[in-house]
Parts: structure tokens; sequence; C-alpha cells
């Protein structure tokens, strides 16, 4: 048998290290090569123990993170947004009158919801996640994105404020929309800004892709929000963005970051989830395309030619994603209630009759109750209904290695939101057409039963974040051995 010495070696991340020789002849792949991320980090050799600590203090602090965002993030869904929609759409009952509420009011509902909800979700998630899954180098400071939490948060419940109880709104609106675009800079900054040096030489993944186009939409429609308040600030009698604006600003909102982002992710973690096939890569970006086409006509005033690119957009988007197909295996559903892959397909459908409805609403002109069904089809049908679905999958798991804490509540969620959601779009369309008076008196309960679906959904989250982590036991010799 050859004897082995052991010599000093340097490697290309300039640590050194201890390589091993066969009778004198340095081995041709050093130790040194093979120095883990932590090490050249830190710039020195570290061992097994060191690593293990040093990685689960980064887990532990981005855990925290996460659920701070999440924790502000169900704070606005519950009173700024679902408790302020419901009061919104009892006052307008009460009426029988689509404008009987101040715009300043309905606009700061779903300020809380879009921003102020699933917004954080995103920059709490990405924050978590991104540099992660793009294997990024030299990881972000936690400081700054404390920074942009605070930042964030801060902005989002003054632009409320101000619009609600028209408190120093002049001054508020252009200051918290300002500091909404600078906090998503941060954001941007830190989960882009530090890349691994092999990085460059990788295809990025579709879903990347897709995520990217998303931050872009993301960063104009902060822009755009921007621009109106300012304007609004200098020229506007109250808190609230013109009707043609908003029209444009709300698409833009939706369809514009929210629906592509959903795709982008939908790409990364539904082959896993359901079990599906590979997603086709060419046609999601296909439909990505068509979908900035649909919202770039939307925001040019040609509604009808928008609404019908926005359809086709997401029938590809699905046909992309292979939702429909037979299943490549089982999907993984340990954790949580096995109706989770049902429910997503659910929101997908409703993905297709928001973009119909839009269509019949582009065909009608002047319809608030067609165009009212086809938003709330998209915001509670599509994207809450993928918020409830998902993250109760993802996110007890990326908070500690935590489990939900209930499948059944989850279950109790989406059946509610569902039912609460399918009366709502239907008695909206009736009553604020004209086409049946009855459809009135179900508005509210429609209202009551989505309400309820939030409180289950903050609820399970909540006492998900309050359990213990589950410990995961894991020797030194498995350390050693990764």
């Amino acid at each position: 048998m050859a004897a082995v010495t052991r010599v000093p070696c340097s490697g290309k991340d300039g640590l050194t290290r201890v390589g091993t020789a066969a009778h004198g002849s340095i081995a041709t792949e050093p130790m040194a090569d093979l120095a883990t991320r932590i090490e050249v980090q830190q710039g020195r050799v570290l061992t097994p123990e060191e690593i293990f600590e040093i990685t689960r203090a980064r887990e532990k602090a981005l855990s925290r993170l996460l659920m701070a965002f999440i924790s502000a993030g169900l704070g606005f869904m519950l009173l700024p947004g679902t408790f302020l929609g419901v009061w919104n759409l009892i006052a307008i009952t009460d009426r029988h009158a689509a404008d009987s509420v101040p715009p300043a009011w309905i606009q700061a509902h779903g300020h809380a919801q879009i921003f102020g909800w699933i917004g954080s979700f995103i920059l709490g998630i990405g924050f978590y996640s991104i540099p992660k899954l793009r294997r990024a180098g030299r990881p972000f400071a936690l400081w700054t994105a404390w920074l942009c939490w605070t930042v964030w948060t801060a902005a989002v419940a003054l632009r409320w404020a101000a619009n609600v109880y028209l408190w120093h709104w002049r001054a508020l609106l252009p200051v918290t929309a300002g500091a909404e675009a600078v906090a998503f800079a941060v954001f941007l900054r830190a989960v882009s800004g530090h890349q691994a040096k092999s990085a460059g030489k990788d295809k990025l993944d579709v879903w990347i892709w897709v995520v990217i186009i998303a931050s872009l939409g993301f960063l104009g429609d902060l822009l755009a929000n921007l621009a109106g308040s300012i304007w609004v600030a200098a020229n506007g009698s109250g808190p609230s963005f013109p009707p043609g604006f908003d029209q444009r600003f709300l698409v833009l909102s939706t369809w514009g970051f929210l629906v592509p982002f959903v795709w982008g992710f939908s790409a990364k973690w539904l082959p896993v989830f359901l079990g599906l096939h590979e997603v086709r890569g060419r046609r999601l970006l296909t439909a990505v395309s068509l979908n900035t086409a649909g919202v770039v006509c939307a925001l040019l005033g040609r509604v009808l030619p928008a609404s019908v690119l926005l359809l086709a957009a997401s029938l590809l988007a699905i046909l992309a994603l292979r939702l429909f197909e037979p299943p490549e295996r089982a999907p993984k559903i340990k954790g949580v209630h096995s109706s989770f892959p049902v429910f997503v397909r659910v929101a997908y459908v409703w993905l297709l009759i928001a973009a119909a409805l839009g269509i019949w609403a582009a065909t009608l002109g002047d319809a608030p109750g067609a165009w009212g069904a086809s938003r709330h089809a998209l915001t509670v049908g599509f994207l809450a209904m993928m918020v409830f679905s998902i993250g109760q999958r993802i996110l007890p798991a990326f908070s500690g290695m935590r489990l939900l804490f209930s499948p059944r509540l989850m279950l109790a969620a989406l059946a509610l939101l569902a039912l609460g959601c399918t009366l709502r779009v239907s008695c909206e369309a009736l009553a604020y057409q004209g086409f049946a008076a009855w459809a009135w008196a179900l508005l509210p309960v429609s209202a009551v039963i989505e309400l309820s679906a939030v409180l289950a959904f903050a609820v399970n989250l909540g006492a998900t974040f309050i359990r213990k982590p589950r410990v995961v036991a894991l020797g030194m010799e498995e350390v050693r051995s990764t």
C-alpha cells in the first residue's frame, strides 16, 4: 500500500490547507479547492462544529426575520385590509351604490392588501429564500433586511392612516411612497448584490427570469405610486388617485407584478409540492410576454385587447405549469391538509375566471360590477388562494422547521375563502349591474365568510409561529460527511 504524506497547499480560495501526496506527488485535487463558502467568508479553515454553529445561527436569524415580515403582513391583512374592506362593502350594500364610500377608503384597503399583506410576504420570503436558491456568495448583512422591514412597515401603516384619517396626507403620501420605493431598493440590493463567482457561468432557471420580470413590475408599480402620490399631494382635493389613474395602477399592481410573482414561484415549487412534470420553460416565458403586453395595452387605455391578452397569457401559463396534466409522482402533503393540491388548481381556475370577466367588463364599457367581480376573482380567488395554499405549506418550514399548527384549520380557511369568493364575485356582478336586487343582501354574507377565512389563516400561522421549532438532531459525524 502506498504511503500517504500530508503536505500544506493553497487552493483557489487562498486558504492554506492540508493536501495529500503519495510518494511525494501532491494530489491533483487539494482539499483547499473543497473550501466551503462559509470558510471563504471567514477567511480561515473551520472545523465541522464551527461550520455547523455558524450555519445554525444564520438560519435562526433568517427565520426570525421572515416571521417579522409575515407577522406584519398578517396584521395589515386583518385590520387595515380585510376589516376595512368588509366595512366598505357593508356601507355600499346599505346604500345600493358603488360610489357611496370615499375613494380614499377603498384605496387604503387595496394598498394595505397589496403592499401591506402580500408585499410584506414577498419581501420576507425573498430575503429568506432567493439568495439560497440563487446560491449567492457572500450573504447580505441582516441589518439591511431589518432596515427594509422597518421602513416598509412604517410607510405602509402611515399611508393607510393618511388615506383613512386624512392625517397630514399632503406630506405623507409622497413621503411614504418614497419610503416604500427605498425599502424595495434595499431588498433588491440585498438579494441580488452578492453572487457567487461561479454563478455567472450557470444559466439562470426560467423561474428566476419570471421573478426578475415580476420584480421589475414591482419596481414600476412603486414608482407609479410615487409619481401619483406627488401629483395628488400637489393638486388633489383628497388623498385618493383619480379614477383613470387608479384603474391603470390596479392593473400594474395585480397583473403587472403580483401575477408574475406567483407564476415564478409556482414554476419553482409546484413541480415538487404537486408532483408535476417539468415546467415548459419557453411556454411560460411566452405567457409572461403576453401578460406584459396586456399590461402595457391597459396602461395605454386599450382595455379590450389588454383583457384578451391577459386571458391568453393565463391559459398559456397553466399549460406551461402543467397543472391539469396527470402528475408524475405523488404530491408532498405531509404536515398540511390533503386537499392542498386541489385548492392550488382551484386558484388557477379563478385566474381564468378573472381574465374572462375582464373581457366581459371591457365589452360593457362602464360596468363597475363586472370590473369589481373581475378584480375580486383575481385578488381573492387567485392571489389570496395561492397565498393561503402555498404559505401554509412553506412558511412553517422556513420559520425554524416548525410544523403547521392545524391542517384542519388550513382546510377551513381555504374552503371558507372559496365559498366567500364565489358569493362575492357572482353577487357583485348581479347586484352592481342591476341584474338581481336580491344579490345585494348576499354581499355582506360573502364579506363575513371571507373575513372568517382570513381569521382562520392568521390564527393558524400565528399559532404555528408560537410553537417551538422542531429539533433536528444532527450528529457531528453527519456534519463532517456533508
